[in-house]
């Protein structure tokens, strides 16, 4: 599989703290990696490197060949290409169910109302929502609202998929049709590189799971081997926390 984005030793600082300290990453064509570590491990401040909403000190970022860090670069161009979704839902209160999916299409892609219409239809059909379309945000639950956010994303058709912690700030009953979702995902090809608080999901849907530990890889492999057989004691005792 071709390596669809790669960071090369990423460092990020926000003042004299360093956050990732030389993150080599790659993400293949239809790969699903999964970030675990505790809070500030720096998981998401990655996810947001990747999708140019911070500004890397040193590295590199590779996408289908070209780097990002290169000053020419139009970080909106990128996102089209890069999609991330957040544990805040960030969907516009003032628009219907509909009309949030069909924005990104229609405003930034310019693609027709009627075309991206009937696509908008299908995706909400897919997530069970499509007889709640012409509803507002604040009528949907919590579980609901953020899969109305994913399937946001998947409206602009991105190469790839970044999701940061997007079941944390829901209710526990609700996580679960959440995690259906991604793992449907994951089952049809999407790309994605996600940062995740739930073991069982990552056990069960990555193909590859990363340990992030103080902003450095610690330890990478297949979910067997993350959870079976760790091989550093740092990914030992976080497993022991959580599990």
């Amino acid at each position: 599989m071709s390596t669809v984005i790669s960071a090369q030793n990423v460092r990020k600082r926000f003042g004299d703290h360093e956050v990732l300290r030389g993150i080599s990453v790659d993400l293949a064509e239809h790969e699903v990696v999964c970030l675990i570590g505790a809070s500030g491990s720096g998981k998401s401040t990655l996810l947001r490197c990747l999708n140019l909403l911070e500004t890397i000190d040193e590295g590199d970022i590779v996408f289908r060949g070209q780097s990002l860090t290169d000053a020419r670069i139009d970080p909106n161009l990128v996102r089209r290409h890069i999609s991330i979704v957040f544990q805040a839902f960030n969907l516009f209160p003032h628009l219907s169910v509909l009309d949030n999916v069909m924005l990104g299409p229609v405003r930034a892609l310019g693609r027709p109302r009627d075309e991206v219409k009937a696509e908008a239809m299908q995706l909400l059909e897919r997530i069970g929502l499509a007889q709640r379309a012409l509803e507002f945000p604040d009528r949907l639950s919590g579980g609901q609202q953020q899969r109305v956010a994913i399937v946001r994303s998947l409206a602009m058709k991105p190469d790839v998929l970044l999701l940061d912690e997007v079941t944390s700030a829901l209710d526990p009953t609700l996580v679960g049709e959440v995690l259906d979702l991604l793992t449907d995902l994951a089952r049809g090809g999407t790309t994605m590189l996600i940062a995740t608080h739930e073991m069982n999901f990552a056990r069960n849907v990555a193909d590859r799971v990363i340990f992030l530990h103080d902003g450095e890889i610690v330890e990478s492999g297949t979910p067997q081997q993350i959870f079976d057989q760790p091989r550093d004691a740092a990914t030992a005792a976080f497993l022991s926390r959580v599990n």
